[in-house]
C-alpha cells in the first residue's frame, strides 16, 4: 500500500471516530441541559404557586386577626356593661333585703311590696348573669376556633415555606449544573469543530474530487482557444508552414548553385 494512502486511511478513520465521539457527547450534553432546564422551569412555577398561596394565607390570617380583635373588643365592652349591671343589681338586692328584713319589725307592713321588688330584681340579676355567661361562652368558642385555625395556618405556612426553601435549593443546584454542562458542551463543541476542520483538510488532501461543470467548461474553452491560435498560425501569410517551406527552398537553390 502506498505511504500516502496508508496515511490517509489511518487519519480518516481516527478522525471520523473522534467526530462521532464528540458529536455523541454534544448531543448527550444538549439532552441533559434541556432536561435540567425543563425541571428548573417547573420548579420555578411551583415556587411561584407556593409563594402566591403563602401570600393568600397571610392575607387570610391578617383578616382573621382583625376580626378576632374586633370581636374581643366588643366582648370586653359588653362584659363590662353586664358586670356593672350585675354588680348594681346585687348591691340593690343586698340593700333591699336588709331593708325589708323580717328581723326589722318596723317594716312588716311593707314586706309584701318589698318581696315583689326583690323578686323582680332577682329576675334581672339572673338575666344579667345569663347574658354574661353566654357572652363568655361565645368569646371562648370564638377564641378556640381562632386559635385552632391560626395553628392550622401556621402549620400550613411552615410546610409551604419549607417547600419553597427546598425547591429553591434544587432550582439553584440545577442552575449551577446547567451552567457547568453548558461549559462542558462548549468545550466539546470546540473540540468537535477542530476535528471537523481537520477532517475537511484530510478530505481535500486525500479524496480525489470530480471536476465541476464550470471547471470542465473552462478547461475545454482554454483548449479550444489554443487550437484556434495554432490554426491561425498555420493558415496565416506568415504561418510556420510557409516559413518552413521558404527555408527549405533556399537550401535547395544554394545546393544547386554549388554544382553549377
Amino acid at each position: 500500500m502506498p505511504p500516502k494512502k496508508a496515511y490517509c486511511d489511518k487519519e480518516m478513520a481516527e478522525t471520523k471516530e473522534k467526530e462521532e465521539d464528540k458529536t455523541a457527547k454534544v448531543q448527550k450534553l444538549s439532552t441533559i441541559i434541556d432536561q435540567m432546564t425543563s425541571r428548573s422551569a417547573k420548579l420555578k412555577e411551583q415556587i411561584a404557586a407556593l409563594q402566591e398561596s403563602l401570600g393568600k394565607l397571610a392575607d387570610s390570617q391578617a383578616k382573621m386577626d382583625k376580626l378576632r380583635q374586633e370581636e374581643h373588643d366588643i366582648f370586653l365592652a359588653d362584659k363590662e356593661v353586664n358586670e356593672k349591671g350585675l354588680e348594681g343589681i346585687k348591691l340593690s338586692l343586698k340593700i333591699l333585703r336588709k331593708y325589708y328584713s323580717l328581723e326589722d319589725k318596723a317594716h312588716n307592713a311593707a314586706e309584701g311590696a318589698g318581696t315583689g321588688i326583690i323578686g323582680l330584681l332577682e329576675v334581672i340579676e339572673s338575666d344579667f348573669a345569663k347574658t354574661l355567661a353566654e357572652l363568655t361562652a361565645e368569646e371562648e368558642a370564638a377564641q378556640n376556633t381562632y386559635a385552632q385555625e391560626t395553628k392550622e395556618n401556621e402549620i400550613e405556612k411552615t410546610v409551604k415555606e419549607a417547600e419553597v426553601k427546598h425547591k429553591g435549593n434544587k432550582a439553584a443546584g440545577l442552575k449551577k449544573a446547567i451552567a457547568e454542562s453548558k461549559g462542558d458542551r462548549k468545550q466539546v463543541q470546540a473540540a468537535l469543530d477542530a476535528v471537523l476542520e481537520y477532517l475537511e483538510k484530510l478530505d481535500t488532501e486525500c479524496v480525489a474530487k470530480a471536476e465541476t461543470y464550470e471547471v470542465r467548461k473552462a478547461r475545454r474553452e482554454a483548449e479550444l482557444e489554443g487550437l484556434r491560435e495554432a490554426l491561425a498560425m498555420l493558415e496565416g501569410p506568415t504561418s510556420l508552414l510557409e516559413t518552413s517551406v521558404r527555408h527549405a527552398l533556399r537550401g535547395v537553390r544554394a545546393h544547386a548553385g554549388t554544382f553549377a
